[in-house]
Order: C-alpha cells, then structure tokens, then sequence
C-alpha cells in the first residue's frame, strides 16, 4: 500500500469539518493522515480539538506580519516543516494570497455551502432561500485565485424544504459537508495518484 498523504487543515472556528477529516483518518483504510491544524484566529474551539487529538497546531494572525503575502508564506513555511502534501481549507475565513494558490496548485482544497457555480462567496443558504430554489447543498472544490471559483471536485445535493429557514438548511447542510469532506479529499487523492 502507498504510503498515507499527508494533509494539513486551515481553520478558523469550532473546526466542525476538521473534525469529520480527523474521524475518516481513524479508519487504517482512509488514504491520508492529518499531520497539523493551523488557525488564523487564535481563540478558534478547533484548535483545541485539534491539541486533543495530539495534532501540531499553529497561529498565523494577519496582524503578525507584514502584509498577507508575508502571512501566507509563515503559513506555507509550517505546512512544509509538516512535510504537507495536501491542504484543506474546513472554515478558513480569510482569503489567501494569489502566490498562496500558485503555490499549492491542486493540492489545496475548500469546502463551500452551495452548490458551485451557485453562491459564491457569503450568505449561501439566505440567497438559495430568496432565490425559491427546491435543491441546494456543498461543493469541494480546488482553490484558485478567484474567490470559489476551482474545479469542483464533488458535490452534495439537498432539498430545499418549504418551511426551511436559514438556519435550519445551514444545518442539514453542514450534515452533508461532514459526509462530503472526507471522500472529496479521497477523490481528489485517486485523481492525482502517485503525482507530487
């Protein structure tokens, strides 16, 4: 058997989708293992998650350095002392530099709550509500420099129901990213192969 990818993940919250990443890597089956967690918000809940599960974790706050350029290349630097072969964006809310994407070029992956092209960017579950759509879900997708705009690696579709609020299709929503997140990552692993 291949040897396991090695996957960082970027948060900046409770790490809900870090979480079921963490899970799927518990199966000795699942592809990759999770070598470290970093946060650009250091009260983030998941970073605690992430300490108890004996994960490196690390800080990298925008008004620690210079500029976001100077930023993501702190970050960079963790995730190659982490030997990372794969990162995944689970809630990471700040927008990368362009040179941050370049660099990480089909190895750096998003979770988002629509189905992509639909909904880039905020408020996804209020706009599929205004728009009276009966179907509505998340997509992983590669990041690119335009904001959500990546091949979409895989999708997960869920209806729309007619007494739906926004926080009630946030949550079936965020139930599907769960499932999606971890065999998103696992595609994009038998896509890529033994490529660098």
């Amino acid at each position: 058997m291949s040897a396991k990818k090695r996957v960082a993940i970027l948060i900046s919250g409770r790490g809900s989708n870090m979480s079921a990443l963490i899970e799927a890597t518990k199966n000795p089956d699942y592809p990759a293992q999770i070598v470290g967690v970093i946060s650009n918000t250091p009260a983030a809940p998941g970073l605690a998650i992430a300490s108890r599960h004996n994960l490196p974790t690390a800080v990298h706050q925008l008004k620690s350095y210079a500029d976001k350029n100077a930023t993501d290349a702190a970050i960079t630097a963790t995730l190659k002392s982490w030997q990372t072969d794969i990162v995944c964006l689970a809630g990471f809310m700040r927008i990368l530099s362009d040179e941050f994407a370049h660099q990480w070029h089909n190895r750096l992956i998003n979770i988002h709550p629509s189905l992509l092209p639909r909904y880039k960017g905020l408020n996804t579950h209020r706009r599929a509500l205004e728009a009276k759509d009966k179907v509505h879900g998340c997509s992983v997708h590669h990041v690119v420099a335009e904001l959500d705009a990546g091949p979409v690696i895989l999708q997960h579709e869920v209806p729309v129901l007619p007494d739906d609020t926004e926080e009630t299709l946030e949550q079936r929503v965020l139930i599907a990213e769960h499932q999606l997140y971890p065999k998103a990552l696992v595609a994009l692993i038998e896509q890529t192969g033994s490529r660098p």
